[in-house]
Formats: C-alpha cells, sequence, structure tokens
C-alpha cells in the first residue's frame, strides 16, 4: 500500500474538514503555522512502533501550586519535590492548565501564551521539563469568557469577531451532549448585537468555533509555542466535544476526529519527539475510536479504571474489573493507554455505564457519602440527571468498604494503586495519591466547588516535616509506591505494550499475565481486592517448569503448591534467571 505524502495527507485532511475553503492557501497557513521561522520538518513521517515509551515511563499529575509555601514561586516548590523526592520514581509530569484564568482551576485560560505569574515563569517550565518529560493541557475547546479572545469578538474585532460557536434558543438543542446541568447557551451583548455563544462547560468557559480555519491555525501556534518551551505531551482536554453541528449530539464527529489526524500529521513530521493524549471521559468504544486507525491519538486515558477499582475495592469482588479487562483490545502498535486511578477531577462514572449494574452504583455513591465525599451530576438528554462524577480522595474512598470501615485502609489503598502499574499501558499518579492526602472539606465549602475535595494545597515545609517522619501515612505511602515504581521500571514485562491475558481465578483475585516484548520476562501480577485469605491453586497459575520463580515485591520465592494471598496483598511473580 502506497503511503501519502504529506502534502497529500494534508489536503485530504483540509478538504475534509473545510471543503468551502481553498486548500493550498490554507495548507501553506498550516505549515506556516506549525512550522515558522524556516523551522524544517522531517522528510519521512515518524513510523509507528513500540519506541516511544517503555517500562521506565510513569507520569506525576499536579497542580502547578499544589506546594506552596507564601514564599517562593509553586513552580519552584514543585521542581524542589520533584527532584527530592521523584527522580527515579516517574519520569514525566503533567502540570494542569499553568497559565492565567478565570475560573475551574485552570480550564478557562485567558491568554495561552503566558505561564500564570501566581506561579511562576516560562523559565520554570523549562527547567521541570529538561528534567522530566513534560505534560501540558491544550484547552482547545474552549476559553475563558474574560480573556482577550473572547472581549475582542464581542468588540466586533477582526478575527475574534467569529472564533465562537453561536447558536439561537430557538434552535433544538435537545440532542447535545451535556458534561454539565448549567444551560448551554449564554446570552452576551456584541457590538454585532446580542449574540448566543455556546458554552459546554460553563458560562465562564466559551466554546471556540473550529469552522473558522483561524481557530485551528492559532491553536496550531499556541503547540509550536509549548513544544518550543519543552512540552513533549500534548494534552487535548475536552477534544471530543470540539466540533459542533446543529441536530446532532454534538460529540465525537467526525471533524473532530479529523482535527486529531491533522494533528498527529504535524506531530509524525516534527523534529521533536510529541505525543498526543485525548482527554475524553466517555464510555470504551467512544474513547478507544480517539485511536482512530494509528493515526490519532498516541495515548487514551483508560477512564473506565477508576470506578472499576474502586468497586472492587468496595465490594471485594473484582467480577466487574476483571469482565473489562478480559475484552479490552490491546492498544494499536505506536499506541499507549494511561493507567490511572485519581486525577483532578473527579471519579467519572460516564465510562462505569454498562460495566457496573445501577445498583452497584448506587452502593458504591452511599459509600462515598458516608466517607464525607460529593456526587457531581450531568443533564441527560430529554431531561433527567445522572452521576457524572464522584468527588473524593482516593485515598479517603479507599478507608471503608460496602461493608463499613476496617482496619485495612492503607493496604486496600496500596493495591488500588498497584494495579495501573500491573496493567498493559503507562501509569499515571495524582499528587494526592502519592501523599495520601485526605478529603480537603473545608476547600469545599470555601470554594463552593464538589471539585476543591480532591485539589489540596500543601503548605510546603509542612508537608516536608510529614515526609521526614517515617511514622505518618504520608511518608508510608509515598515510600511503598515509589519502592513499586522504582522496582517496576526495572521489568520488561512492564512495558507499556507488553503482552496482556486476564488470569481466570478466584474473582477476589484481579490476575494478569504480563510478557515482555523480546519473551525474555512472564510475570504474573496478582492483586487481592478483598479482606480475606485468598489461595490460589498451583493449577491457576502456569509457572514454567525449570525456572525460578519469585515474587519481586516481597522477595519470596515460589515453590510448588498453593500461592497464598494476604487481604489486599499485591504478588508480581516474575521468572529470574
Amino acid at each position: 500500500m502506497t503511503v501519502k505524502s504529506f502534502s497529500a495527507r494534508l489536503s485530504e485532511l483540509l478538504g475534509f474538514i473545510y471543503p468551502d475553503v481553498d486548500t493550498p492557501i490554507l495548507g501553506s497557513q498550516v505549515v506556516e503555522a506549525f512550522w515558522p521561522d524556516d523551522l524544517h520538518r522531517r522528510k519521512q513521517p515518524r513510523k509507528p512502533g513500540n519506541n516511544l515509551w517503555s517500562q521506565n515511563d510513569a507520569v506525576l499529575i499536579t497542580y502547578g501550586d499544589s506546594l506552596i509555601d507564601g514564599t517562593h514561586k509553586p513552580l519552584d516548590l514543585m521542581h524542589d519535590f520533584l527532584s527530592s523526592h521523584m527522580k527515579g520514581v516517574v519520569n514525566g509530569v503533567h502540570i494542569l492548565p499553568f497559565f492565567p484564568f478565570t475560573s475551574d482551576d485552570g480550564f478557562a485560560v485567558t491568554d495561552y501564551r503566558k505561564v500564570n505569574p501566581q506561579l511562576g515563569e516560562w523559565s520554570d517550565v523549562r527547567r521541570i521539563a529538561q528534567e522530566f518529560h513534560l505534560m501540558s493541557d491544550l484547552v482547545l475547546n474552549h476559553v475563558s469568557s474574560q480573556g482577550v479572545w473572547f472581549n475582542a469578538y464581542r468588540q466586533g474585532q477582526k478575527p475574534y469577531d467569529k472564533f465562537f460557536f453561536e447558536a439561537s434558543p430557538d434552535d433544538d438543542l435537545s440532542m447535545v451532549t451535556r458534561p454539565r446541568t448549567t444551560p448551554l447557551l449564554q446570552e452576551v451583548e456584541t457590538a454585532m448585537g446580542t449574540r448566543y455563544v455556546w458554552c459546554t462547560f460553563s458560562h465562564d468557559q466559551v466554546d471556540l468555533d473550529f469552522r473558522n480555519p483561524e481557530v485551528l491555525l492559532e491553536i496550531l501556534r499556541i503547540i509550536r509555542l509549548h513544544i518550543d518551551e519543552g512540552v513533549r505531551i500534548i494534552r487535548l482536554d475536552a477534544v471530543a466535544f470540539l466540533w459542533k453541528q446543529l441536530g446532532t449530539n454534538c460529540i465525537h464527529l467526525p471533524q473532530t476526529h479529523a482535527v486529531i489526524q491533522l494533528m498527529r500529521l504535524l506531530m509524525d513530521y516534527a523534529s521533536e519527539t510529541v505525543i498526543l493524549l485525548t482527554e475524553t471521559n466517555v464510555p470504551k468504544a467512544e474513547n478507544l475510536s480517539y485511536f482512530g486507525h494509528r493515526n490519532e491519538a498516541h495515548v487514551v486515558y483508560n477512564f473506565p479504571l477508576p470506578p472499576l477499582i474502586l468497586h472492587a475495592m468496595m465490594s471485594g469482588d473484582a467480577k466487574y474489573l476483571i469482565d473489562w479487562q478480559r475484552t479490552m483490545p490491546p492498544a494499536p502498535l505506536g499506541c499507549a493507554y494511561l493507567n490511572f486511578t485519581a486525577s483532578h477531577d473527579g471519579i467519572g462514572m460516564r465510562p462505569a455505564e454498562g460495566l457496573i449494574p445501577p445498583p452497584e452504583i448506587g452502593r458504591m455513591i452511599d459509600t462515598i457519602r458516608a466517607i464525607g465525599g460529593r456526587v457531581s451530576m450531568r443533564s441527560l438528554p430529554g431531561g433527567g440527571e445522572a452521576p457524572y462524577e464522584l468527588n473524593c480522595s482516593y485515598f479517603e474512598a479507599m478507608g471503608r468498604t460496602f461493608e463499613g470501615p476496617d482496619d485495612h485502609h492503607l493496604d486496600r489503598f496500596l493495591c488500588s494503586q498497584t494495579i495501573p502499574m500491573s496493567l498493559e499501558g503507562i501509569p499515571a499518579f495524582y499528587i494526592h495519591s502519592m501523599l495520601a492526602t485526605p478529603n480537603d472539606l473545608d476547600a469545599v465549602e470555601r470554594r463552593g466547588m464538589n471539585r476543591a475535595i480532591n485539589r489540596h494545597r500543601w503548605d510546603y515545609p509542612a508537608l516536608i516535616d510529614k515526609l521526614n517522619d517515617p511514622g505518618t501515612v504520608h511518608a508510608r505511602v509515598l515510600a511503598a509506591l515509589s519502592e513499586r515504581l522504582k522496582l517496576r521500571a526495572q521489568q520488561p514485562g512492564f512495558h507499556p505494550n507488553a503482552t496482556q491475558f486476564t488470569l481466570n481465578v478466584d474473582r477476589r483475585i484481579f490476575g494478569l499475565w504480563r510478557q515482555a516484548l523480546d519473551r525474555s520476562q512472564s510475570i504474573f501480577t496478582l492483586h487481592n481486592v478483598s479482606a480475606d485469605t485468598v489461595e490460589i491453586p498451583e493449577g491457576d497459575l502456569n509457572l514454567i517448569a525449570d525456572e525460578t520463580w519469585i515474587d519481586l515485591l516481597s522477595g519470596e520465592a515460589i515453590t510448588p503448591g498453593p500461592v497464598r494471598m494476604a487481604p489486599y496483598q499485591c504478588r508480581w511473580i516474575a521468572n529470574v534467571g
């Protein structure tokens, strides 16, 4: 099969996205936007392969101001924490939006070209990028209603007068998929008269209109700036909602996929190695569609993991987690999953639809509320509401099961965090999981926002004092997770694309078999999600004879006979020698 040239593929995509625009002219503008100042692209595209990542890769997710002391720049403190506690533990860091903003903790951006001065400046970002693979957010669906672009739109200034998606209250919007319960349209007064602008998320987050190619070109210029400043992983925030078309559900539209394919084309020809990650908190089939035909995202979030692991740990039964994992395809060549349990958002429940029965979701909601957590809702087409996410620190969420609180909190949490380390893909950990941060109920009341419960800002000196005391839960969790991540990085069987098979064992055990790409290592990963002691019959594990098998986590030699699992114990049983 003949591979199309860069120019032919670019023309094909632009012709589909913008059929009424002069394709050659727009193509030249795209190249100029992404490769300005005579920057040269590769002569041949980067071929799909499994060499963009390895078992050494793990990511820390954090806000730029998760650590503060009232004196130093937060990005300085973050650099200190990364250097002193995360070297050799993770090699990537996702700093959530570090730009000037007005709301949603950074996701209502006022200026994509500046660093929020309350955090630091570009030099601070570059310093972190020199030591870690840096991920930044491209908040490309919407901008702040108080930002430069929207103010220029209201004043009728070109080209911003056509930068935002407009609709009419008389339009039939009943099919539109909504992640929020707020009104979709916002009435605004402009130099052109009264307009109704589209707001998928909030009235301070006004949606851009990608039907205007000038919007695409400006976004490409911003991507180039971020690459030049050291960013190597670009997270496409809320990208599923990018293209709107009246009379549709306005999510996952073909033009959205084509825009991502265009960005991937540019990355494949970029001299820098840049990875695209799509943030699409939706059910499985919709989420996997963003791999395209190996021509869209390099990496997608494994969004069902947080609710599935939560249910397994609360119920002591991995049935739904096992059923889901058995049906998951391996990532395509040149692609990978990002595995996580917690992030700056809540525990998304949309990906659990069809995977966890409604009565079980109800039990999860009741348990989260008993812990002090919150539940956020979304609007349904045609009326009504459904749970959108559970808001709770993942550490706190492991504090009790459906049966109530017990003495297994710490072991249960460590088990929940070891599962993402064991799975096919790249593991990512929210800073508040690494630090065993409790629910910040004061922030919820103070800020009037459910998500504030899991967005605590640590006083850095106080945190260091806790981490220096080995008896605190914060020090114990950080030490345990760091030890496991360092051990994981040494195992070729944990390459993000290493073979994976779901084991058929006791439902209280979530078990996987991993095999290195070169077949040099096999690892049986076993996770007891229950408070019971469980014995796995020898015949349930295919431990190859004449090889020495050890539990990497405990150092214990595995001898013939059943494998015993203590409550919430994890085992990585690997062949050696």
